[in-house]
């Protein structure tokens, strides 16, 4: 492969000049960034590069809000569960909770803004006091309750600088305290302080916002370990101010419960409350005007504006309806794969978006014994499969140059990475993909939560979510069209024509399988009609879970199976016939349904079972009118797993003639096919040598693949 330039952001620091040179050479870097602990010399900023800087709008500025520590940042709290014995009870509040981080708040009366709850009960309370110092909380308690405070903390502390100092051994630098916008002095003094930078920095060509003004919510327990972490969180948006200004402007008033719900703050995993929602409808509000105000200065200076999409993101919803009033030129964010890339990727209303590749050049990874290209590599061919469907438009690495510079293999490494990036970005970029079917991911949050369903810390590993993460990771390479849809837009607006297939996954309760709008006559009845009318329905995990009326899934009719929870146990089961020689089990050597699902059986004789042990179903189709019903209990991601859900999807879909029109027999390979400019692309998804019979057009051929080998067809000699 040619060696070629751009479309590449490379970190420096200080004293590297000679050796930010080489390596510019080396990737064809045509742009240059500082990070969140370093800084750009003098020189290197006037070498011929793009410059990005990372301003910090809420931190970073000690000297301000040391001045003025009645604006930190605020967040509601729960306090332990504490269990009386007597008709009074004492609750320390800080108890479990990181006191260099967290504080109570003392500028406003408890009495307003804290609460008392009965959690024996679910009652709030009212008959408390506050001790002088604000530390307990004296309760009038039933003996043998349980009782938790909901109170107002400040944030002394910014998560991701602690992150930092526990990460990067920041040793002795000083505590960056947040301070919150919403608040007088602080938002004067955000707009002013940015003027001043701009003015200082003339060689700044794009500020990079890491990112603007609340973190996602991440607290640390007494241990200095995470305590809670939601990267979806707004708990940390939070303060009085906000209570007063939503009550004027919604005539709701949002108390400690609505946030601290019950403990969970409100993740995404949870259905949402009507008042939780508004609440985050308002936020995006404002944050997207505060932050149009920061984006038009900054072009006034003549430079481009991007966000990193991580950190202080809470209110800046790039799939939100107000995302694209803030005029933002690009958004970079963190790649861990196929999904992460299509979160970046897809976002609207941009000029350009950024990925910032694995791993990081810090420490944990850049260490004597280790070799980073092993991350690197897993972390590009999960990336590569989603760049070839909806690429970004550049690529970029983060954190200590210095460190990566120390391992050559890693470096040379990277220009391969970087100038296959290229070659794919030159050919597939407006070149309208391939794409067999249209899937609708049907859950609460819809649209907001494109290509983010799922995720607990953007890409952390976590066993209960990686048998759904893996849904989206095989979808982010996968030769469909992908579409975010929830149930409220189906109650309103029924199923657009274009859908062929609607997916549904999660487990029972949770904001992403559904809970009590199952209960909805009107949603399962268009739902119902959808399939028996022709269309495709797939269930994961726990797909329409609320037990009623004697089903547990209730669309066991569609699906063809049900979920034992013991209620049956008298009524038979008879069926348990595996179904030989399936479509979608058709090359399918070892089936991986991750933590899978207890107790699916069949409820229905028609229902075509695939895959049959320990005495349940796992995997099954169903005929359900014209259309079709697909069960799957669980999908982590796997190139056969990737396999498997296409032909669930085409066969659900009604679409198995693919199979014979544009298709590659073995699983470790895909096919990708664009319009624009006619071409096709077999693309080897593993590091070992791969054979596969390619049928284009119903002509078919054995293929040898190198390791990770992208072999294109159609392509001009030009190109």
């Amino acid at each position: 492969m040619k060696k070629t330039k751009g479309r590449l952001t490379l970190p420096s620091e200080s004293n590297f000049l000679e050796e930010t040179k080489e390596l510019m050479d080396l990737w064809g870097a045509d742009a240059i960034r500082d990070s969140d602990g370093t800084a750009l010399d003098e020189d290197i900023k006037d070498l011929d590069a793009k410059i990005y800087s990372v301003y910090f709008v809420a931190r970073e500025h000690n000297e301000f809000i040391k001045e003025h520590l009645e604006e930190v940042q605020n967040l509601y709290l729960m306090s332990d569960r504490v269990t009386a014995t007597t008709d009074e009870l004492e609750i320390t509040l800080m108890k479990g909770y990181y006191d260099q981080q967290l504080q109570v708040h003392k500028h406003h009366d408890p009495k307003i803004y804290w609460q008392v709850i009965n959690r024996t009960t679910g009652e709030v309370v009212t008959d408390w006091e506050v001790s002088d110092d604000f530390e307990k909380v004296f309760v009038k308690s039933t003996p043998f309750h349980e009782y938790t405070v909901g109170f107002l903390a400040d944030v002394i502390w910014d998560p991701t600088s602690m992150y930092n100092h526990l990460t990067n051994d920041w040793g002795d630098r000083e505590h960056q305290i947040p301070f919150d916008v919403r608040k007088p002095k602080s938002q004067q003094f955000m707009y002013d302080t940015l003027k001043t930078w701009l003015e200082n920095n003339p060689k700044t060509d794009v500020v990079r916002f890491t990112t603007f003004f609340y973190h996602f919510t991440l607290f640390f327990n007494e241990f200095a370990k995470e305590k809670f972490v939601d990267w979806f969180g707004y708990s940390q948006s939070v303060s009085v101010e906000l209570i007063e200004d939503f009550y004027k402007d919604t005539g709701l008033r949002l108390t400690p419960e609505d946030i601290i719900d019950q403990g969970y703050h409100n993740t995404t995993f949870r259905v949402p409350s009507d008042i939780y929602l508004k609440f985050v409808d308002y936020q995006h509000r404002f944050v997207s005007l505060q932050a149009k105000k920061l984006v038009d200065l900054v072009h006034e200076y003549g430079k481009e504006a991007v966000m990193f999409l991580g950190d202080n993101w809470m209110g800046i919803e790039p799939y939100g309806p107000y995302f694209k009033d803030i005029g933002l030129d690009g958004v970079a964010g963190s790649v861990g794969g196929g999904m992460t890339l299509r979160v970046i990727g897809d976002i609207p209303h941009l000029k350009f978006t950024e990925g910032r590749f694995l791993p990081y050049f810090f420490p944990d990874v850049f260490h004597e014994g280790n070799d980073p290209v092993i991350e690197a590599n897993e972390n590009w061919l999960g990336a590569r499969r989603a760049i070839m469907r909806f690429p970004i438009d550049r690529i970029g690495y983060g954190g200590y140059p210095s460190l990566a510079y120390k391992f050559p293999k890693f470096v040379d490494y990277v220009a391969h990475v970087a100038n296959e990036f290229r070659d794919i970005y030159d050919k597939v970029k407006d070149n309208k993909p391939v794409s067999h079917l249209k899937v609708a991911i049907l859950n609460h949050w819809g649209k907001l939560r494109s290509w983010q369903a799922h995720m607990v810390a953007h890409a952390i590993y976590y066993k209960q979510i990686y048998s759904y993460l893996g849904i989206y990771e095989c979808l982010s390479g996968m030769a469909v069209d992908v579409e975010w849809i929830s149930f409220d837009d189906i109650l309103t607006h029924g199923i657009d024509e274009s859908i062929d297939v609607i997916l549904n996954a999660g487990d029972a309760m949770t904001a992403f399988s559904g809970g009590e709008v199952w209960k909805n006559p009107d949603l399962t009845a268009k739902i119902r009609e959808f399939v028996y009318k022709g269309g495709g329905f797939v269930g994961i995990g726990q797909p329409s879970f609320y037990e009623y009326q004697g089903r547990s899934f209730q669309l066991a009719d569609v699906l063809g199976v049900d979920q034992e929870l013991g209620f049956s146990l008298s009524s038979d089961k008879y069926f348990d016939q595996v179904t030989e020689n399936h479509f979608i089990t058709k090359d399918i050597v070892d089936y991986d349904f991750g933590e899978s699902m207890k107790n699916i059986y069949s409820v229905d004789s028609k229902t075509e079972i695939l895959e049959y042990s320990n005495e349940e179903i796992h995997l099954s189709s169903h005929d359900y009118g014209a259309g079709r019903g697909v069960y799957i209990a669980g999908m982590p991601y796997s190139p056969q797993n990737s396999r498997l859900l296409l032909r669930a999807l085409l066969y659900a879909g009604h679409k198995e003639s693919v199979e014979e029109e544009t298709f590659t027999s073995n699983p470790l390979t895909e096919l990708n096919g664009y319009e624009t400019n006619p071409m096709w692309a077999l693309v080897n998804n593993t590091n070992e040598p791969q054979e596969t019979v390619l049928t284009l057009f119903g002509k078919s051929e054995t293929i040898n693949l190198k390791p990770s080998e992208i072999r294109w067809f159609g392509v001009k000699d030009d190109e």
